[in-house]
């Protein structure tokens, strides 16, 4: 059965900070704070949907900072929540929130826990320490740790957002940052390459040439090194990027964002695992073996990697092998 999320946006309350690169109703699309029956009704006309469609969900809340919001709106929003969970456990399987790693103690996680949290998303953005100062987010990496210990104890599901190219970021700081992810057993993870909206300070310092991020090619690179990295810690990487958006193609003045972005990353690892093999091989025409769900990835977009292989001196031919991730063979 298929899982989804029902996502609640609650935007930009409850957080004491504006950071450098946030607009979070750009973001989400959203501007209005939903009510507990504004809750309630999502869940209800979403119910015989799902049920039609065979498909089971969490009741996820995100944007802003939810455990910072006003207890008694909060506990509002949960038992909308947690009553679907109660009345439709077959379709509705738990609760999400994301919030910040400040925003997390032992009296949150019991009112969580007592309505039925399953996961929290911790927006870390980077565990490098200057990273965080210069971008304004008034939190430490030890705030992470503390908070991620805190959520694991409660045997919730961890989960921990990182971004990447933000300013005074290096490469090194994001693999690093995703690494510690690895150490503190994250059992889901986030990446979300910045891109820069007008009217935040890192559209400002950017406008003013005080700051650039990565590439669009760094940061296809780097993030194929981060899904490798995860992959093989057996921690699933849920998001890369964000979702595509009218309002975000509209306010971006820079950055990196690409509605398919997550599809040329994963063709980017098939490249590096093919480059690397074809050399070992020592030959120039190849017979790839695959699985049909891997074809599209291993071409690449427009036929990006069987281009860039071409131009090595490496050719191949596709030849499909159910279950087969990747094998390559000098061709006969």
């Amino acid at each position: 059965m298929k899982q989804t999320n029902i996502s609640v946006f609650v935007p930009h309350i409850g957080c004491p900070h504006r950071c450098t690169f946030c607009d979070q109703r750009t973001i989400s699309g959203e501007t209005k704070a939903p009510s507990a029956a504004d809750v309630r009704n999502v869940l209800n006309e979403q119910l015989p949907v799902l049920r039609e469609r065979g498909m089971t969900a969490e009741i996820a809340f995100f944007g802003g900072s939810f455990t910072g919001i006003d207890r008694d709106y909060m506990k509002s929003l949960l038992e909308a929540a947690r009553d679907a969970v109660n009345n439709a456990p077959d379709v509705y399987t738990g609760i999400r929130c994301s919030t910040r790693p400040d925003f997390i103690d032992e009296e949150i996680l019991d009112i969580l826990c007592g309505c039925g949290m399953t996961a929290v998303e911790l927006g870390a953005q980077s565990m490098n320490n200057d990273v965080l100062r210069l971008n304004e987010r008034g939190h430490s990496a030890e705030d992470v740790e503390r908070a991620a210990e805190l959520i694991k104890r409660r045997g919730l599901s961890l989960g921990l957002q990182m971004m990447t190219g933000l300013y005074g970021d290096k490469q090194e700081y994001c693999i690093d940052t995703a690494r510690r992810f690895v150490e503190l057993k994250a059992d889901t993870v986030r990446i979300y390459p910045t891109v820069i909206l007008g009217g935040t300070r890192l559209g400002e310092l950017y406008k003013r040439g005080e700051y650039t991020t990565f590439t669009f090619d760094e940061t296809v690179e780097l993030c194929a090194e981060l899904l490798t990295l995860f992959d093989a810690a057996g921690i699933p990487v849920i998001r890369l990027g964000l979702h595509a958006s009218r309002d975000v193609e509209e306010k971006m003045l820079g950055g990196v964002y690409h509605p398919a972005l997550r599809e040329i990353v994963e063709s980017r690892i098939f490249f590096n695992e093919m480059k690397s093999r074809m050399e070992q091989l020592g030959s120039h025409r190849f017979t790839v073996y695959t699985d049909s769900s891997n074809i599209s990835r291993i071409v690449g977009q427009k036929r990006a990697n069987k281009e860039k292989l071409h131009r090595l001196g490496f050719d191949f031919t596709i030849k499909q092998e159910n279950g087969t991730r990747l094998r390559i063979e000098n061709a006969l």
